[in-house]
């Protein structure tokens, strides 16, 4: 089993910023500048990915255990799609969509007032697509396109969008997501163990496992 992500960064001894420290008092803290990659050989092949999607309020954890047995590569969840922000980049718990709707439109009824406006479908006399869905437009919106040599104009091909169909599209967006292999799982492992440790070199150096510095600048 993986250990947690973060007890694989290497640690940095800050000078102490706490009221009354002595000044050459430290405090050993992760260094989360030290970050883990996906060899560039795999990220840029599409192929050594499975596409899924996840279902309901499902946790990384939760999908590193379905595809690796292992709730500790959750981090490898994250880092496979490019999330930073998990907050902002990974779909809300139906209970905490709710609450965001909540703290953005007020009240419940507005969850379905209008947002903006979508074109519908339309498609000519042969099949071919002269409007396509999903276009924001305005309520009135309307085209003119030949068919057969006909002059048509389309009218009523605007659908209402409200806040909550808005924001849960929003949501759906970020359920499409990718998952390593696991056939690749073992060189992207032996990628943070080969990174995480420091190098001898600089003045900072104590150990691979440890750096000591006198200003904020962390050692990498």
């Amino acid at each position: 089993m993986a250990k947690p992500y973060f007890s694989n960064l290497p640690n940095f001894d800050y000078v102490s910023r706490f009221p009354n420290a002595l000044i050459s008092e430290y405090i050993q803290v992760k260094n989360i500048f030290k970050r883990v990659k996906i060899p560039d050989n795999l990220f840029g092949d599409i192929t050594q990915f499975t596409k899924y999607t996840i279902v309901g309020d499902e946790r990384p954890d939760q999908i590193a255990f379905k595809f690796y047995g292992d709730q500790y590569l959750d981090w490898l969840i994250l880092l496979t799609n490019n999330i930073i922000n998990f907050e902002n980049e990974w779909p809300l718990t139906e209970q905490a969509f709710y609450t965001y709707l909540l703290n953005k439109y007020k009240t419940e009824d507005a969850f379905n007032t209008v947002h903006h406006y979508e074109t519908v479908e339309v498609k000519n006399s042969k099949g071919m697509i002269m409007i396509k869905k999903g276009m924001e437009v305005p309520e009135d919106y309307s085209m003119k396109y030949y068919d057969n040599g006909i002059l048509s104009n389309a009218t009523n091909i605007t659908t209402t969008i409200t806040n909550y169909e808005y924001e849960e599209k929003i949501q759906n967006s970020r359920r499409n997501i990718f998952v390593l292999k696991g056939y690749y799982l073992t060189l992207t492992l032996n990628n943070l163990e080969k990174i995480m440790p420091y190098k001898p070199g600089s003045s900072q150096y104590v150990s691979k496992n440890l750096v000591k510095g006198d200003n904020i600048r962390l050692y990498s």
